[in-house]
């Protein structure tokens, strides 16, 4: 039975299968190897996927959706006519629109394959995918993060043993960082970061405001085909500017009343804030490895975004040296999936192959925080698989009862960088029996182990009696639309003392950004601070507050001079 490589996109997808010692791209109805990610319904109420669903993004909006791997995961839905899918449904549509085009290809059923996610996909959203592909009749063998797949298409093109290379992987929604090392056969992740909201289809909203500004055009005033109108133009003069240093566009919309020009400076000039957002996660990465941009061998890039003059120019000033595109940016992570899929097939062409990867995030559960004398801040967040552990990982911690004949324990489990649990992804969450007895008697241990396939397991132990727990994670973490109004309104409404005086929040919102760079030591460190400097503001005293503030500024700016890129 073969196993089918797939590569999930946020704007195309594409499959494939490992054959005669090479990957073999699977060409769909079309016999085009790219089906873009695009579902709708059709006049007579039927499902259409691809490129006809595409085109009839313009004319039928309304019945027409992309752009929604971005939601994995989470609780949108999406009405289509009468219809109403979510995420997890609308990509399993494509997963089986991929599937139908390898059988007629193949000649034979497929039911077992291997599909990508981006390295920075939280739990829930891996979940999601691999609920995707069992709606579309697949047994999901591995899921595999996108740069790891395309630097194990890199490693088979004979980069020197030792060799440490960085991979930028920008598609249509997400941009992942992973640092590769390859040695005698084995393809080594050593640390992973990203961003699962930026990505080409944010360079294209900056371009459509430009495009609406420039024209005094009011976007809220706009029908839903005429905004898909401009987008639709807007995109393709996206994509021109790759080649050409400026594009006409004529009309566009029936209001413009004179030729629009747009030239490569404008553009990155426009979109100084997204650009920027792509050096945090490289340098994250870098730190969290522990070396410096001179010491990395080769820059390659992955992913249709990266043919942006902009972003390839970015990326050159960053390291000094022209990175790699030489393999076609959107087919080698598909490539890497085929090559995955002969792995789980045995194929005894890639038997000295040896993959290993990294958990992107870190896992920890909630603890009490004692600074919390308002109850404002909420639980602390402690970590338990730190980021970029090499996987499959496995960790305990022992925790203890906080109070006399306590009978219950809460763990809560969560996954993020942040000091405070209420700023990291809720995963889920389970009550704990334990015997009464005094304070900190009854011991748990908290086992989290993270799996090849990104996948979190929590087991419990109670150590007095031997009972043991286990957590099928469900919950995606995410808010409803709902509930994210409710948290606006809720904050609006807050009354402010000197603790988020202009000062305080600029110093705070610095120190959780180095807690959330830091890992071990550094962390706690930063931790500790923090909690100490938020303890002094909620007494508000205003002389204790100016004395903890000039020394809490002076601890931040030893941290503010390890910035790599500065």
């Amino acid at each position: 039975m073969r196993i089918i490589g797939i590569d999930l996109g946020t704007t195309n997808s594409a499959c494939s299968i490992w054959n005669n010692g090479k990957p073999e791209l699977i060409p769909n109805r079309l016999n085009k190897l790219l089906t873009p990610s695009v579902v709708g319904i059709d006049d007579h109420g039927k499902i259409i996927v691809g490129e006809y669903a595409k085109q009839r993004l313009v004319s039928h909006p309304s019945s027409t959706t992309s752009i929604f791997k971005r939601y994995m995961g989470s609780e949108y839905q999406c009405h289509l006519g009468k219809r109403s899918f979510n995420a997890v449904e609308l990509s399993s549509l494509i997963l089986r629109s991929l599937i139908e085009d390898a059988e007629t290809h193949l000649g034979e059923a497929i039911t077992q394959a291997v599909i990508s996610v981006p390295a920075y996909f939280n739990d829930a959203q891996r979940k999601a995918t691999k609920l995707a592909g069992e709606l579309a009749g697949l047994q999901v063998e591995r899921l595999i993060n996108e740069p790891t797949a395309a630097a194990m298409v890199y490693g088979l093109h004979k980069i020197n043993d030792g060799a440490q290379f960085l991979i930028l992987d920008m598609g249509g929604g997400t941009f992942d960082v992973s640092l590769v090392e390859y040695f005698s056969g084995v393809i080594e992740v050593h640390a992973s970061s990203g961003d699962n909201f930026l990505g080409g289809e944010d360079f294209l909203h900056i371009l459509v405001k430009k495009y609406l500004d420039d024209n005094h055009i009011n976007g809220k005033k706009l029908s839903p085909v005429e905004r898909q109108l401009i987008i639709d133009s807007i995109n393709k003069a996206k994509h021109q500017l790759t080649f050409a240093k400026s594009i006409t566009i004529e009309n566009a919309y029936k209001k413009q009343d004179k030729p629009w020009i747009i030239n490569r400076e404008d553009f990155a000039n426009a979109a100084k804030s997204v650009l920027y957002r792509i050096q945090s996660p490289i340098e994250r990465t870098l730190n969290d490895a522990g070396i410096s941009p001179s010491e990395i061998d080769e820059v390659i890039l992955v992913g249709g975004a990266t043919r942006m003059p902009m972003f390839r120019t970015l990326i050159s000033k960053m390291f000094r040296r022209v990175p790699s595109g030489n393999i076609d940016p959107d087919l080698v992570v598909t490539m890497g999936v085929a090559m995955q899929a002969g792995l789980r097939e045995r194929q005894s062409d890639l038997d000295e192959v040896i993959l290993t990867d990294v958990c992107p995030y870190t896992l920890g559960t909630e603890i009490i925080n004692l600074s919390d004398e308002s109850g404002q801040q909420g639980g602390l967040f402690m970590p338990i698989i730190e980021r970029n552990s090499i996987v499959p990982v496995s960790i305990i911690k022992t925790l203890c009862t906080a109070s006399d004949n306590q009978t219950q324990l809460k763990i809560s489990i969560f996954q993020g960088e942040s000091r405070l649990v209420k700023n990291n992804v809720f995963l889920g969450e389970f009550d704990i029996k334990v015997p009464k007895g005094p304070e900190g008697k009854e011991t748990i241990d908290v086992r989290y182990s993270y799996d090849m396939n990104g996948l979190l397991d929590v087991d419990v132990t109670v150590n007095s009696t031997g009972n043991t727990y286990q957590k099928i994670i469900k919950n995606s973490g995410t808010l409803s639309k709902k509930e994210i109004k409710a948290s606006k309104e809720k904050l609006a409404n807050l009354k402010f003392h000197p603790r988020e005086s202009v000062t305080s929040r600029l110093l705070i919102a610095r120190a959780e950004k180095y807690y959330e760079s830091a890992l071990g030591e550094n962390r706690e460190y930063v931790g500790s601070i923090l909690s100490q400097f938020e303890k002094t503001l909620e007494k508000q005293n205003v002389r204790d507050i100016k004395v903890s503030t000039h020394q809490f500024e002076q601890a931040l700016d030893r941290f503010e001079q390890q910035g790599i890129f500065t």
